[in-house]
Parts: structure tokens; sequence; C-alpha cells
């Protein structure tokens, strides 16, 4: 029987939503922010509803092609993608954004709904960890290109 796994993680950026989701909206951006990911093949944007593109990616098993659907596109508010996969079933990421005075409550929401197996506690700690050091990257990226675009404006 599937094991469903779930799991979330937020941070506070200061940028407006539609910076944030122009920025992780773009598969290319995953790269510089997101450990696993190492080659994306997708046009240069933010993707709508209905496009594709392809992941390489780098996990403990080696490397892996993820072939990614946007299921979701409402900007600036959510973003959903899916990609299916024979050797942990279906990955759901959704991220939502939302205004929070002069800053974005960005959040990442895992999902995984149809896991063959549970996962093990380390792999559940490796999630959380590369989470916390995405989101992080994230929030340095984000700020330092409105931070460059305020300079330019000068």
């Amino acid at each position: 029987m599937p094991i469903s796994f779930d799991r979330s993680h937020d941070i506070y950026i200061e940028a407006p939503p539609e910076a944030v989701f122009d920025y992780v909206c773009n598969p290319n951006s995953w790269p510089k922010w997101l450990a696993a990911s190492h080659r994306i093949d997708s046009v240069d944007r933010a993707l709508k509803s209905g496009e594709t593109f392809r992941e390489q990616w780098h996990i403990r098993r080696g490397e892996v092609v993820l072939n990614w659907k946007v299921t979701e596109s409402d900007r600036p508010h959510a973003w959903t993608v899916q990609a299916d996969t024979d050797f942990i079933g279906p990955i759901v990421i959704r991220y939502t954004f939302e205004r929070a005075g002069d800053v974005t409550r960005y959040t990442r929401h895992l999902s995984n709904p149809g896991r063959p197996t549970a996962p093990s506690d380390e792999q559940v700690r490796r999630t959380d960890e590369e989470a916390v050091i995405a989101l992080a990257n994230i929030k340095r990226q984000v700020e330092q290109r409105l931070a460059q675009s305020a300079d330019q404006r000068v």
C-alpha cells in the first residue's frame, strides 16, 4: 500500500510576492538554490500551467531525470508542479506566496503521495536540512536581485 509523505518549509523574504514568484517559478533558478538540481531544460522565465521542463537531479542513488509539468500557476499566489517517477512515485511541489506587510512568506510544500515505502528518519532529516539551506539561498538571491535593481534605478 502506498505511503504519503509531506513536508512544508517556509521563510520570510524582504521582497514582494511577484519577485519571489518570478524567481522560484523559473526552473532555471533551481540549480542556484537547490543542491540536488544540476541541469534544467526549460525556457528562462516563470512557467505557466500546462508547460513542462526537464531537470537532471543528483541524489544518493545517482543521476535521475525528472520530467515536470506545471499543474497550477496563479501569479503571485501559488505554483504547483508534478513529476512522475518509477522509484518513489509522483513528486508534487507547491509554492505559495503570502504578503506579510513589507515581506513575503514563501512556503515550499513537498508531497510524495504514492511512495512504495515510508522514508527513513535519515531521509526526513536530510529533506528538512536541504530545505532550510534552499530557502536561505532563495532569500539571499531574491533580496540581492532586488537590491541590485534598486541600485541601478538610482
